[in-house]
C-alpha cells in the first residue's frame, strides 16, 4: 500500500526490450539505498518490483500487460523523470490517502495552467472512472495523491500547490501527455457493496 506522497522523482537512465518484458533501469539516489532486491516500488503510481538494485539505482521489469494498462508506453525513455514512492511502513504515519498502486486507467492532461507559483492541472479520465469522482474526494495522477477541486462532464481539475510542482513531474506536463490514474478505492468498495 502507498499514499501518493512521492518521496523522490527518479529519472530514467536505460529502457530495453527484453524478450517479452521492457526493463527500465531508474536512478534514484535517495531511494535506491534502502530498496531491497524484489520490493515494492510505485512508478507514476504503478506498484512494480526491483529485480536489482545498485548504488543509486534500481531495475523494474514491466509486462505487456503493464504496459496495456499504463501510460509507460513510450514515456519511460531515457531522461524522463518518474515520481518514486516506497510502500507504506505499518508503523509510519499516515498522509495522502490510500493508494495501492494498481492503474485503473490511463488519463489525457488537456492543461496545466499555472496559476502564479501554483497551478490547474485539468485531465481527461477515462468514462468509467468518473464515477469514482467527487468534489473533494481523492484521485491520483501518476503516483501524486491529489484532491478534486472541479469535475465535469468529461473531465476533473485539482489544485496543485508550489511545493507539488517542484518535487514532482507535474512540472513536465504538457496538453495531450497520458497520466496514470488510479480512483479512490473506498469509492469503488462502496460500489461494488450497494445492491445495482
Amino acid at each position: 500500500m502507498f499514499t501518493g506522497i512521492v518521496e523522490e522523482v527518479g529519472v530514467v537512465r536505460v529502457a530495453e526490450r527484453r524478450s517479452d518484458v521492457l526493463r527500465v533501469t531508474i536512478d534514484a539516489p535517495r531511494l535506491a539505498q534502502g530498496l531491497p532486491l524484489g520490493g515494492s516500488i510505485a512508478v507514476n503510481g504503478c506498484c512494480l518490483t526491483a529485480v536489482d538494485v545498485a548504488a543509486g539505482a534500481f531495475a523494474c521489469e514491466l509486462t505487456e500487460e503493464t504496459l496495456r494498462r499504463t501510460a509507460f508506453e513510450g514515456r519511460l525513455a531515457p531522461a524522463a523523470r518518474v515520481n518514486l514512492e516506497r510502500p507504506m511502513r505499518a508503523d509510519g504515519r499516515f498522509d495522502g490517502h490510500i493508494v495501492q498502486g494498481h492503474v485503473d486507467g490511463v488519463g489525457r492532461v488537456r492543461a496545466l495552467r499555472r496559476l502564479g507559483a501554483s497551478a490547474e492541472l485539468e485531465v481527461e479520465p477515462p468514462g468509467a472512472l468518473l464515477r469514482y469522482l467527487v468534489s473533494k474526494g481523492s484521485i491520483t495522477v501518476d503516483g501524486i495523491s491529489l484532491t478534486v477541486a472541479g469535475l465535469a462532464a468529461d473531465a476533473f481539475t485539482v489544485a496543485v500547490i508550489p511545493y507539488t510542482l517542484e518535487q514532482t513531474n507535474l512540472r513536465d506536463a504538457r496538453a495531450g501527455d497520458p497520466v496514470n490514474l488510479e480512483a479512490d478505492v473506498i469509492a469503488k468498495y462502496v460500489e461494488r457493496l450497494l445492491p445495482r
